[in-house]
């Protein structure tokens, strides 16, 4: 998962593009760049590491230019050096750089054609630099930079990829060019803003980032569909694909979005809320006659399901943990030994609120156990007598190939287990999953146009289908034994 941005302004907009991506920064904390178009020029500066530490005044101050794009950076399959920060560059045709968020499904076969048909060189592991060259491919196969002959090229692109991605990307000649991949899977939002001196467009990952900025939000791209912005700040949008299934992530909700984003014109926040709701309601048919004295949240996005669980139970809600802001995501975070490392110093109990209580913890979702089970653990230390476990998303039985570092499926706690087993790995007293009709009713109850999601992580379906032997080069390269191979070079 990564955070993108794309402005076309009536002023430098590197500032701007700092700004929002310090806000997509719970989207990916391993390396960031921008992109910015000046002229005839374009401005590439990235780096590794979290936003305020890769960009300081004199970059921004360099970064000129009324168009530009922002990336950040979590890595998934491959490398997580620096060669793999975004945006990436290619200087033919025209001058195209691209940031991605999503990952391909069919990347092998794509970096084969893009070598022995294309006759490009790809110099990284980066899915996103495969990407890149067949959207150059295409575009200088159409040989124009009218509108109609780009939106040409993005129907090639979308062809040729299969996977979820989000694009944003500056050509030199046309101006901000962003698309979507026909299912919709990797959310991008459009914003609009009046200045003194025109209109300006904005693109991004979440609405809050466009919030940030002074943008309003228009509306989510639709899948397929692929946006132009030119330098005067005239906008062409088509849809660039044959109808699909609309299937967006339905993880951004559980868990990556921020809660004061709005994604598919759905509030994340309410959405938590009601899967608190279904949650509450699922223990009570469950246990109507419970002993839980007090629940408690896993922080940060966690919290809005626990306080509606609390209030469908009629039991108190506390904060239970104090976190220490200045730790990264242990989900995110790129090897298993550094997540282990990491939980202890993101959280600390509070053992008044632990204390001779049997405490139900509700967390997001649960997907490799260990920060759970060290959390469980945490909680009998501070004195709770119970310890129950909710999670407000059903069992992660699979991974995810479409942007989530969701490791090899034998990683996976709930893969090949049952309840009751991974109830005893995790240590708990009594462990709850949301079961995933009550979490995809949570998320489409906000807009009666979604009627499906990736839900791929539950269910094991891929609607985009899986080449064969994927999953056991996906194994190597999100697996820990792979990720250590490759750190010793």
């Amino acid at each position: 998962m990564c955070g993108i941005i794309g402005i076309v302004g009536t002023e430098p907009v590197a500032s701007a593009l700092y700004d929002g991506l310090t806000v997509l920064q719970h989207r990916g904390q391993d390396a960031a760049g921008m992109a910015v178009m000046d002229g005839t020029r374009i401005r590439v500066h990235k780096g590794r590491g979290l936003v305020r530490d890769v960009f300081d005044e004199d970059d921004i101050r360099l970064l000129r230019g009324r168009i530009g794009i922002g990336h950040c950076r979590y890595p998934t399959a491959g490398s997580e050096g620096s060669e793999e920060a975004q945006p990436f560059y290619v200087n033919s045709p025209y001058g195209i750089a691209l940031g991605h968020n999503g990952n391909l499904v069919n990347t092998e076969a794509l970096r084969r054609e893009v070598f022995e048909q294309d006759r490009r060189h790809v110099n990284t592991q980066s899915d996103s630099e495969v990407l890149l060259n067949v959207l150059a491919h295409e575009l200088d196969r159409h040989d124009s930079l009218s509108p109609d002959a780009v939106f040409d090229a993005v129907a090639d692109v979308h062809r040729r990829c299969r996977g979820g991605y989000a694009i944003v990307s500056v050509v030199l000649g046309l101006g901000l060019l962003a698309f979507r991949d026909p299912n919709g899977i990797r959310p991008l939002v459009l914003g609009r803003r009046e200045s003194a001196a025109g209109v300006e467009y904005a693109v991004a990952s979440e609405s809050v980032a466009l919030d940030l900025t002074g943008f309003t939000r228009l509306r989510d791209l639709q899948p397929g569909e692929a946006v132009i912005v030119t330098p005067q700040g005239e906008l062409h949008a088509r849809r660039c694909s044959d109808k699909a299934e609309h299937a967006p992530c339905i993880f951004e909700y559980v868990y990556f979005a921020r809660p004061d984003s709005m994604i598919e014109n759905v509030s994340v926040h309410k959405a938590r809320m009601r899967m608190g709701v279904k949650l509450g309601e699922k223990i009570l048919r469950l246990r109507p006659d419970h002993d839980i004295d007090t629940v408690i949240p896993i922080p940060d996005s966690a919290r809005d399901s626990a306080l509606e669980v609390a209030s469908v139970l009629g039991v108190k809600y506390r904060e239970g943990f104090t976190k220490n802001r200045y730790v990264g995501r242990t989900f995110i975070m790129p090897g298993q030994s550094e997540r282990v490392k990491s939980v202890r110093r993101k959280l600390n109990p509070i053992p008044l609120e632990f204390r001779n209580r049997v405490v139900l913890l509700v967390d997001d979702s649960i997907v490799r156990g260990t920060t759970s089970r060290q959390i469980v653990q945490m909680a009998r230390d501070a004195g709770a007598r119970k310890v129950y476990l909710a999670s407000a998303a059903p069992a992660i039985r699979h991974p995810n190939v479409y942007g989530i570092d969701m490791p090899a499926a034998e990683e996976l706690i709930a893969h090949d287990r049952s309840e009751g087993e991974v109830q005893a790995a995790l240590g708990c007293d009594w462990l709850i999953y949301q079961d995933l009709v009550d979490l995809e009713w949570a998320v489409a109850e906000g807009n009666d146009a979604l009627t499906g999601f990736d839900s791929s992580c539950f269910t094991g379906h891929y609607v985009t289908g899986l080449e064969p032997g994927y999953f056991e080069r996906l194994s190597h390269e999100r697996g820990e034994e792979g990720r250590r191979k490759r750190r010793a070079g």
